[in-house]
């Protein structure tokens, strides 16, 4: 594999043959400065890839305002900043790409203490302004300004650098292609169905523009216990760029935030691996490639073992997406710092390359992300713990002397997860519970005991091969990596496959969908170990020029083949498992898990036999001698590409699971009050859930209590909406509002109004607009008559308590 970059010598400033200073031109390879036009040529990737989203972003009905907005808010609220305080705290540059990688994830830690301020003081009107904080100080203090152009940075190789944009605009199309084109901005008709849990994100984001700490929404003056950094994240887009909160959360944060992961996880990799080219393949692995399946149409019912990486929870998940390059900058410092002094430089096979050490920064960068990593998402912190944990046994047991740079990370990153535990989650344990093997019994349930004790530990043992196939097959190019080194690895290596490890061992131990998430957490330490390795086993097959176009070619056709299989022959296949099972009526409890166990079965059959064949061809052409492996370690990575392609088939065909109605009339009324209200005027109505057939049948019950479209179109809060999502709801299993005499007065108020009801619900609870969703119920006529009507389009009326 390529390393161009991986070539030059030492870092350091660059120096003139006579040892003068050569100025803050960013050196080639080979030490010269560049010019003006290898220096506008080596920025052709990053605004190739920009150009490209862009476009995505134009096709889908975005403003070109609201591009130009949120390029700007990047550039100014986060990249800007947060590129001066890492340089400030990393040694040496590396590579400029580095910098603003490191830097803008930096930037999104300095938001929340920005945001923290401004709203805490009110000073919201002010939020574009923010950034003269770090940029004042930067910019008048003398040992400061040296970071506004440093020296010494190494150029990375074009291949490299047009690979990282290629994966970065292989996953802008694939979500404009499965969710960008498929959904409007703003719901515009009355059939418009959005996945269910996306009104309620977008109504914490709408709190966040107004209150510190944040509030649960859907019940007025309730606090809330979770990790709720994201929609900090998105108030901020909201307060800097002056862009609408449903445009940032349907447009424009998530393709954003994943470029960025892309960006940080191929530097992380580079930078731990000392390999240029493990960037690009771990970016792949943890973004182009799904879970391996032989499942179409995948809705949500049949994600057998949690949530998937990618597909959908981009969205579904605003949390994830935003995690990922907080978590993935973590593993990246803690990392480097588990190099300690042995490991001052890393450069690759031969030596050469070396890679700067971020040095005593490295602590406070890992507090940093630690802190922001803690309510981005809860399933960061415990798994990175748990890696520095086993790291640091295995070190204890190899070298029996306490590794105190372990100790050192693992107290600070333990100080972060206490910080969240008792302060913004309040010990919410939001229903997980310790139930080993909770998540995955269902698959080897035998209730009636008709199965013979060998039949049952065979279907236990598919049970546990099928998850590793699912979700950790993409991780198996750390096997090469651990057999040559025969489990002598070092620190940075065993925080890896500790966390790797540690994910999906917390999924398997504890109970509940949410504990998936762990598994995704690991699944971020995995891929980087695994590119670490498959980069390993590509050099030591070393590839000539036409071996790599014939890999990659073959690689290509090998995922499209499957892809199309898939597609086309899913449901043949999957009768076909199932009758040579003895399970042809599919009532098995392991029925859901044959489809993809009997694929995987014929893929190795193939490789197998292809295995034969391609050791008796090299006994004719010694090319391919010792090169087998390779090949095999790609197609085994490449396994699970096919469900990104087969998501963007499956959104045009076939409706999410998931995806309910949310007219455009309940959202006008909404977007009506926001735009006639102040934040802090509370709202009150009688839509509590959500019907899947939109009340087409007159008296529907309310049995879900999901209705969150008035607090997120609104951006108020709302004394009873849907209160499913509650953190105290969520912790005990209940399905009732706890304030049953509340919700009382609430219903009172429409049905049943009075002029007392209504004086009580604005002197009291600072209500001054209900919201009647008449398709729910009609509102009592004597409500016009004590509140003044205000709007009204038929489906939906808002009345004024004066």
């Amino acid at each position: 594999m390529g390393t161009t970059d991986s070539t030059a010598p030492a870092l350091g400033t660059p120096t003139a043959p006579d040892g003068r200073r050569t100025g803050s031109s960013a050196p080639d390879a080979d030490g010269a400065p560049l010019g003006l036009r290898d220096r506008l040529t080596a920025f052709l990737p990053a605004v190739a890839a920009y150009l490209f989203l862009a476009g995505l972003l134009l096709a889908a009905d975005t403003s070109v305002s609201d591009v130009a907005r949120y390029t700007f808010y990047v550039l100014w609220g986060v990249m800007l900043p947060g590129t001066l305080v890492f340089r400030l705290l990393r040694r040496r540059p590396h590579t400029l790409v580095e910098d603003l990688a490191f830097g803008a994830v930096v930037g999104l830690v300095l938001e929340l203490v920005a945001w923290a301020v401004l709203v805490g003081l009110g000073l919201q009107s002010v939020a574009t302004a923010w950034p003269l904080a770090v940029v004042i100080p930067f910019a008048a203090v003398p040992r400061l300004r040296r970071h506004w152009r440093p020296r010494g940075y190494r150029r990375t190789s074009p291949g490299w650098s047009w690979s990282v944009a290629g994966t970065v605009a292989f996953t802008s199309a694939y979500m404009y292609g499965a969710v960008l084109s498929r959904n409007p901005i703003v719901p515009d008709s009355e059939t418009t169905r959005q996945y269910i849990d996306l009104p309620y994100l977008l109504s914490l984001a709408g709190n966040a523009k107004h209150n510190f700490p944040l509030t649960f929404p859907q019940a007025a003056g309730e606090p809330l216990h979770y990790h709720w950094f994201t929609f900090v994240h998105m108030a901020m887009s909201d307060l800097v760029g002056h862009i609408d909160l449903s445009v940032v959360q349907m447009r424009l944060m998530v393709p954003a935030l994943a470029a960025l992961a892309m960006v940080i996880t191929a530097v992380v990799a580079h930078r731990l691996t000392g390999r240029p080219w493990a960037g690009p393949v771990a970016a792949l692995l943890i973004f182009a490639v799904g879970e391996f399946n032989a499942v179409y149409p995948n809705n949500v019912g049949h994600w057998t073992f949690g949530a998937p990486a990618v597909p959908l929870m981009s969205w579904a998940s605003l949390s994830l997406t935003y995690s990922q390059p907080l978590l993935m900058a973590l593993i990246g410092v803690v990392g480097d710092a588990l190099r300690g002094r042995g490991g001052e430089e890393r450069g690759g096979q031969d030596g050469a390359g070396r890679i700067p050490a971020f040095g005593r920064g490295a602590f406070v960068l890992t507090a940093l992300f630690a802190v922001a990593s803690s309510a981005a998402k809860a399933s960061s912190l415990p798994v990175t713990l748990a890696a520095l944990a086993f790291a640091g046994a295995m070190v204890l047991i190899g070298t029996r002397r306490i590794p105190w740079t372990v100790v050192g990370l693992g107290a600070i990153v333990a100080g972060a997860q206490v910080f969240a535990t008792a302060v913004l989650f309040r010990f919410e344990s939001y229903g997980l519970e310790v139930v080993p093997f909770g998540n995955i019994q269902k698959y080897w349930a035998d209730p009636q005991q008709t199965r013979t004790a060998v039949t049952q530990s065979v279907v236990v043992a598919a049970t546990l091969v099928a998850f590793l196939l699912n979700h950790q097959l993409r991780m198996v190019g750390m096997i090469p990596l651990l057999w040559r080194r025969r489990l002598r690895l070092e620190q940075t290596q065993w925080f890896l496959l500790g966390g790797a490890l540690a994910g999906p061992a917390v999924y398997l131990v504890v109970n509940g969908f949410n504990a998936s998430y762990f598994t995704l957490a690991g699944l971020s330490f995995g891929v980087l170990l695994s590119a670490w390795g498959y980069c390993e086993v590509f050099e030591r097959a070393a590839l000539p020029a036409r071996g790599k176009l014939a890999l990659g070619v073959g690689t290509v056709a090998f995922v499209l083949l499957l892809t199309y299989g898939i597609y086309q022959y899913a449901g043949d296949w999957a009768t076909f498992a199932l009758k040579a099972v003895g399970d042809a009526d599919g009532t098995a409890s392991y029925t859901a898990l044959v489809p993809a166990l009997a694929a995987a079965a014929a893929l190795a059959g193939v490789a197998a036999v292809g295995g034969v064949l391609w050791w008796a061809a090299g006994r004719a052409l010694p090319a391919l001698r010792g090169r087998g492996a390779v090949v095999l370690l790609t197609a085994a990575l490449a396994a699970g590409a096919p469900s990104l392609l087969l998501d963007v088939q499956q959104s045009r065909q076939v409706p999410w699971d998931g995806a309910w109605p949310l007219p455009a009339s309940q959202v006008e009324a909404a977007r009506w009050v926001r735009a006639h209200s102040e934040p802090d005027d509370v709202l009150a109505t009688n839509g509590h859930c959500r019907s899947e057939s939109d009340y087409a049948v007159p008296g529907e019950n309310c049995w879900n209590s999901l209705s969150f479209y008035l607090s997120a179109y609104s951006e108020r809060s709302v004394l009873v909406e849907g209160w499913a999502y509650s953190p105290r709801l969520m912790s005990e299993k209940s399905g009732s509002f706890w304030d049953q005499e509340l919700l009382k007065l609430n219903e009172d108020a429409v049905y049943r109004p009075t002029a007392a009801i209504l004086d009580q619900l604005r002197e009291r609870h600072h209500v001054r607009y209900v919201v009647v969703n008449r398709k729910v119920a009609p509102e009592s006529p004597a409500l016009k008559t004590l509140a003044k009507q205000v709007f009204d389009n038929g489906r939906m009326a808002v009345y004024e308590i004066s």
